[in-house]
């Protein structure tokens, strides 16, 4: 079940309006997000050597934009695959499935990563140990 949700993971490019008096990118729940948004909250002034999210949950879905500045994500399934993704223009974004590892780093220092979750935030879904998530994806897949 979880062994593909890697392949669920995208890359969004929002609608922009815009002109000489500047941009505006629109981002709709349910429309150009495949959830509702329940939840919303964003990174900044993280240093460049910083490593933010290593987790991964088991109900939660999240799309990632970085509207302001640069970060990178790298996502793993827990069986040996992973990518890399980098965000660096406003109007695009990742969408991450549940059961998927991520960690967030390489913050430029303008960054400003807005995260859009499709639940309310519940510790207890929270998987923080990189062994442990390995060891429940393969338990899924059997």
């Amino acid at each position: 079940m979880f062994n593909k949700n890697i392949d669920k993971i995208k890359m969004l490019e929002f609608s922009q309006k815009g002109d000489e008096r500047g941009h505006l990118v629109i981002v709709e729940g349910g429309e150009d997000i495949p959830f509702d948004i329940k939840r919303v909250f964003y990174i900044y002034g993280s240093e460049t050597g910083v490593v933010r999210g290593q987790h991964a949950n088991q109900r939660t879905e999240f799309v990632l934009i970085n509207v302001a500045g640069t970060s990178k994500v790298k996502v793993k399934d827990g069986k040996g695959n992973e990518a890399i993704f980098c965000l660096n223009r406003p109007h695009t974004g990742i969408y991450l499935p549940t059961m998927v590892w991520k960690e967030m780093y390489d913050f430029s220092k303008d960054s400003v990563l807005l995260v859009l979750a499709s639940e309310h935030f519940d510790s207890t879904e929270y998987i923080r140990n990189y062994a442990e998530f390995v060891k429940k994806v393969r338990n899924q897949a059997d």
